[in-house]
């Protein structure tokens, strides 16, 4: 049985996950959740009642939550690009900048989205202001962070750098990544001309009218 990813093309956590399937072109079927396709969205929920995607499924062996995910898919099925380094200390600092893009960029903008689908102009402006204070945070750290490197964590293409395509994509369209962070602008670049995630942006291309902040006419 191939592996089934449950999730949307649109979702940032499911496209962290695409990159890393696509990075290893690690065979799988997506099972797209929406009003279309009922049927998926049933299987998902009873593997899954949490209600949160992406969830990939192996036989009999469901697994959430992106970073779980692809260590999984690391160990089951592994391919020329090693997303999580083998020295345990190197590693830990993949799973850390892989939580920060997680926690710190993409769960920040996620302020910002949510006051916007509540309909209610106060709250859409309460969520922005603290995405815009969180953001700003985030950046600044990785300005820092990311001087002279070419990915998240050095040389190689990891975890880390699946996380931060998605998370950096949308962060920007949330909140702009003004050019006092030229590094940073270049880094998510970089990402975005990975043929890895640009596959996955190209692939959600068709449901930017839904961003509820607005998509801007560009990436």
């Amino acid at each position: 049985m191939s592996l089934l990813l449950y999730g949307h093309s649109f979702s940032s956590y499911t496209q962290k996950v695409l990159v890393a399937l696509y990075e290893n072109d690690t065979p799988f079927a997506f099972c797209s959740i929406g009003p279309d396709t009922p049927q998926h969205t049933a299987e998902w929920l009873r593997r899954w009642p949490l209600r949160k995607f992406p969830l990939l499924v192996d036989g009999e062996r469901s697994i959430a939550e992106t970073s779980i995910i692809i260590e999984y898919l690391q160990h089951a099925y592994p391919g020329p690009v090693r997303l999580l380094p083998a020295d345990p200390v190197a590693a830990l600092e993949v799973r850390f900048l892989d939580r920060f893009f997680d926690l710190h960029v993409m769960n920040a903008a996620q302020y910002a989205v949510d006051g916007a689908l509540t309909g209610d102009p106060v709250k859409r402006q309460e969520g922005m202001a603290l995405a815009v204070s969180k953001l700003e945070l985030a950046y600044a750290w990785l300005e820092g962070q990311l001087a002279g490197t070419t990915w998240a964590a050095g040389e190689d293409f990891t975890l880390a750098d699946c996380a931060a395509a998605p998370s950096l994509f949308y962060a920007d369209w949330t909140h702009r990544i003004a050019e006092t962070f030229p590094v940073l602008r270049a880094y998510r670049a970089r990402l975005l001309a990975r043929p890895s995630f640009a596959r996955a942006v190209e692939e959600a291309r068709w449901f930017r009218p839904n961003f509820p902040l607005g998509a801007p006419e560009r990436d």
